[in-house]
């Protein structure tokens, strides 16, 4: 998964955005309402597009395209996540629409909480913790809304809602038992982890340079010959329905591409659609990383694997941007030194890449989010996966402005701050304040542009090795890339860095949020199980541990409260090259059993004192430890019967968003 984590922990203070923000940014900053709603653990933002006015009515339209293509693959992922995810769906949305139901009561107050939940997480699970959340109101009560919007509890519903045995986890991380039994998400029906992967391992061939990504779109079944198959996810087969209208609007935008490559690329991606040929992705993909020219781009497919356990399948995602030209410079800066980092890395030459092809960065501006990255979305994302295209043709990096932006004014309407509250010292504090911003964004950029791009698998070693540790292992490598070169000089050498020392901020940002604020998203005496929180907590335990002689970091207990302090940033970042060699190693050569060793020792158990320490303090501060958006809605403008313009309408309806989508892109 090549993807800066979809919910960071972003510090809540004033950010230093003067420099990046566009005179009508900086004017709408003050009137524009950014946190639309709050509940439970979530809070809803919207954010705006800078850079749409400057669009041509033709790329407006083949944005707008893109754009409903993307909305349309949204119950694909509802299924994915679990079989009976969109019968609740369906169950809920009766009961919003329903009219004469007393909405005043505290009952439904619950229930109208569960259910901004349920839309936010696209299923029955927490969307980061994945594990099962469940209504505050009495099941009696729930069962006497379905009766007033006249859904009958078929199939056992209500047991489906409220039974903890049922669906407890939608992904699990628990080797102890069959990690594939025990996960909820939609990709294995009637088969055992030991069957997929000796299923896998019977048709993968090991020899092949350029192998295609065995069961990213298909699910595993066992027929009623007792043989395991794969039942593909394409026109005619699993998704039929939903994937037409995702090629029929892919059509309608590859009318009115910016570009020859564009038009390439679309064709080949419809025709994958309707083949489900993974060679055909791979062409695609091929096509895609080419075009570096247009200002509107897309993800749309079966993508990311976070979601299966066994790291094979890929979740439906969609993803339309524009161009940030001015904010593109640094990453552009990045690109062309690729080879020069490469070449610098603290890892063995072995794996390192003699020649690093057709890097591409930019900054983006969000049009639509969708699939496994609406509502909730990633803030820097780095495609295609293939590691034999990375290697021989190259990849696209990309660092999200409207949304990293989104969430620093979002942050600045809320008076409370973790900065304050877990930072040790005044300087610690007035550190951040003045570089943590652009330190940050510059670690995003390096952990994107180069550190996915990084490195090398030596040959005969599989894609899939590390197993169900991949992701968290190689957004490990991605981080410690990016952290280690955060603090080279050549960052300021080459104009990036505004400051020989600007990099303290994130380390120090780093190390707070990887030993303590992040886990105040898990739920006390539960492991750390989602793979960038793994990786985060591996690094920096792991940096805490081997620097604990020299104190590199340092435990303080002030008041009986708990910091952790960098006392030495040279030896960190020493620290930070040697974990990155060896992660790089581990990859490298395949090493499933160190990499398990890594992720089970410094990756997983949570101190539980410490853990109830970082809970309460952060429940005092009134903050919600996690974000998601709503999107614009793109409206063609007609005069005349024909269509003028595209403007973006910033509604501030987070359940209106959540039914229209499900009337007007429902199609399973």
């Amino acid at each position: 998964m090549n993807r800066i984590s979809k919910m960071m922990t972003l510090v809540g203070t004033a950010a230093l955005l003067a420099a990046c923000e566009t005179p009508a940014e900086k004017a709408g900053q003050d009137s524009f309402k950014y946190t639309i709603d709050a509940f439970a653990d979530l809070k809803v933002m919207r954010y705006q597009i800078p850079g749409w006015e400057n669009l041509s009515l033709q790329q407006k339209e083949y944005a707008y395209h893109l754009a409903e293509a993307a909305k349309y693959g949204r119950d694909i992922l509802w299924d994915q996540n679990c079989k009976d995810n969109l019968r609740v769906r369906h169950a809920v949305e009766a009961i919003l629409e329903t009219e004469g139901i007393n909405t005043e009561s505290a009952e439904y107050q619950d229930f109208l909480v569960y259910a901004k939940r349920l839309f936010f997480s696209n299923g029955i699970h927490h969307h980061y913790a994945e594990d099962k959340f469940f209504p505050a109101c009495p099941r009696e009560y729930f069962a006497s809304l379905l009766s007033q919007a006249d859904v009958e509890d078929e199939g056992g519903l209500l047991d489906i809602i409220y039974d903890p045995a049922i669906y407890p986890q939608r992904r699990s991380t628990n080797t102890a038992g069959d990690i594939i039994k025990e996960s909820a998400v939609n990709f294995y029906d009637g088969v055992t982890r030991e069957e997929v992967e000796k299923y896998y391992a019977g048709i993968m061939d090991p020899s092949d340079p350029e192998p295609i990504s065995y069961g990213l779109n298909t699910k595993v079944v066992k027929g009623k010959d007792g043989k395991v198959q794969e039942l593909p996810w394409k026109v005619g087969g699993i998704y039929s329905p939903a994937i037409e209208k995702i090629c029929e609007e892919l059509g309608k935008a590859q009318a009115v591409a910016e570009n020859d490559i564009q038009k390439r690329a679309l064709g080949l991606l419809i025709d994958y659609y309707q083949t489900g040929d993974l060679r055909k992705w791979d062409e695609f993909n091929i096509e895609w990383v080419k075009d570096t020219i247009g200002t509107v781009d897309f993800i749309n497919g079966f993508v990311e694997d976070y979601n299966d356990p066994l790291g094979r399948k890929g979740a439906w995602e969609g993803y339309v941007n524009i161009k940030d030209f001015e904010a593109s410079r640094r990453t552009e800066i990045l690109s062309a030194n690729a080879q020069w980092f490469e070449d610098n890395s603290p890892v063995d030459p072995r794996f390192k890449k003699a020649v690093v092809k057709g890097i591409s960065a930019k900054v983006i501006n969000a049009v639509c989010l969708a699939g496994d990255s609406y509502p909730s979305t990633p803030i820097g994302i780095n495609l295609p996966n293939a590691d034999w295209i990375r290697k021989e043709h190259g990849s696209k990096s990309v660092t999200i402005a409207n949304i990293t932006h989104t969430y620093d004014y979002s942050s600045q309407e809320m008076p409370a701050s973790t900065l304050t509250e877990f930072a040790y010292s005044k300087k610690e504090i007035e550190q951040y304040r003045k570089w943590g911003t652009v330190a940050d964004e510059i670690h995003t950029d390096l952990h994107e542009c180069l550190g996915h791009g990084s490195g090398q698998l030596l040959p005969g070693v599989s894609t899939t090795a590390m197993g169900e540790y991949a992701s968290a292992l190689e957004e490990a490598r991605a981080d410690l890339f990016g952290l280690y070169y955060t603090a080279d000089p050549k960052m300021v050498e080459l104009g990036i860095m505004p400051d020989p020392d600007a990099y303290k901020a994130e380390y120090d940002n780093y190390i707070r949020n990887g030993l303590m604020v992040q886990f105040t998203r898990v739920e006390l005496g539960r492991p750390n199980t989602e793979a960038h929180m793994q990786n985060r907590k591996l690094i920096a335990e792991w940096c805490y541990e081997k620097g604990a002689k020299d104190k590199v970091i340092e435990k303080k207990v002030r008041g009986g409260k708990t910091y952790f302090v960098v006392n030495d940033y040279k030896k960190l970042r020493a620290l930070f090259a040697e974990l990155l060699a060896e992660v790089q190693r581990i990859k490298s050569e395949g090493d499933y059993q160190a990499g398990k060793a890594l992720i089970e020792t410094y990756a997983v158990n949570i101190d539980p004192a410490l853990h109830k320490e970082v809970k309460e303090r952060y429940e005092a501060l009134n903050l919600k430890p996690y974000g998601g958006f709503v999107n614009p809605e793109i409206v063609p403008v007609i005069k005349n019967g024909e269509v003028v313009d595209y403007e973006p309408v910033y509604t501030d309806d987070y359940l209106g968003q959540m039914l229209l989508y499900g009337k007007k892109y429902g199609t399973l």
